[in-house]
């Protein structure tokens, strides 16, 4: 399935001092179908990130642990999510691909 319509945070968000590679963001998924889901997202490097500033300030036992998203991926990019997106719709509903709190009341 390719037909959806996606709305990104950093599209909305001024993201011109990030690094696309090592940040996190939001993200809708509207289907036609009416489904609305509401994703976290962090690339691959964005998880060392974070470990290393919590074990700087101590949250998460010192990095001990971390809650995740609900999705990984490898750049914060129209191009890249819309692909992941578009596959994992292809392998099934994204509450049953990712985790059900990803689907939300619109």
């Amino acid at each position: 399935m390719t037909n959806f319509k996606l709305w990104l945070e950093f599209e909305h968000v001024d993201f011109s001092n990030s690094d696309m590679e090592n940040e996190s963001c939001n993200i809708h998924v509207d289907l036609p179908n009416g489904k609305h889901y509401g994703i976290n997202i962090w690339t691959y490097k964005f998880l060392e990130t974070v470990k290393k500033l919590n074990e700087k300030s101590g949250d998460n036992l010192n990095g001990l642990y971390q809650c995740t998203p609900d999705l990984f991926v490898k750049e914060l990019t129209r191009e890249c999510i819309e692909k992941t997106i578009a596959d994992l719709l292809e392998i099934g509903n994204l509450e049953d691909v990712l985790n059900r709190s990803v689907l939300s009341e619109k």
